[in-house]
C-alpha cells in the first residue's frame, strides 16, 4: 500500500492545526471535560467531621480495641466517606451490638452524586439511621 506524499502533507498541516489549538486555548478546551459537579472535593479529614458534630463521646474504644467514631445516649455512629458507605454498614452494625445502641452512619458527602450511596445503605438495612454530612456546602 503505497501513502501519498500529499495525504501526508495534509495529515502534518491538521496535526499541526490540532496541537497548535491545543496549545493556544487548552484551558477553554479542558473545560469540555471537567467532572459533571466541580464541587466533588475533599477539604476536611474523617476525623475533622467526627470532631465537628459528634455530640458525644469521640473514639469510643470497644473491649476488642475497635473504636467507634462517635458513641451517644442513642446511636453507636460510624463516619465514613459516602464511597465506603459499604464499610459503615458493617461497622456501624457491630458497633450498636456492642453497645446495645442504635446503630448510625455519618455518610460524608463529597459532592450531590454521592446521594446514591446514601439509597444504597438504605436498601441494605433500614435499621441504620444515616446522618448525611455534605461536605460540599
Amino acid at each position: 500500500m503505497k501513502i501519498k506524499k500529499s495525504n501526508i502533507k495534509i495529515f502534518l498541516a491538521l496535526l499541526v492545526l490540532v496541537l497548535g489549538y491545543f496549545f493556544t486555548n487548552g484551558d477553554e478546551f479542558s473545560d469540555n471535560f471537567k467532572p459533571v459537579s466541580n464541587v466533588c472535593k475533599k477539604e476536611m479529614k474523617e476525623k475533622d467531621y467526627v470532631q465537628k458534630y459528634c455530640k458525644g463521646t469521640i473514639e469510643y474504644v470497644l473491649s476488642d480495641k475497635t473504636r467507634i467514631d462517635c458513641l451517644t445516649d442513642e446511636y453507636a455512629i460510624e463516619y465514613d466517606w459516602a464511597h465506603k458507605w459499604a464499610e459503615s454498614i458493617g461497622q456501624s452494625l457491630y458497633y450498636a451490638r456492642m453497645t446495645g445502641k442504635k446503630p448510625a452512619v455519618a455518610i460524608i458527602m463529597k459532592c450531590p452524586e454521592d446521594e446514591k450511596y446514601i439509597k444504597r445503605i438504605q436498601l441494605a438495612d433500614e435499621r441504620i439511621t444515616i446522618f448525611k454530612i455534605k461536605g460540599y456546602e
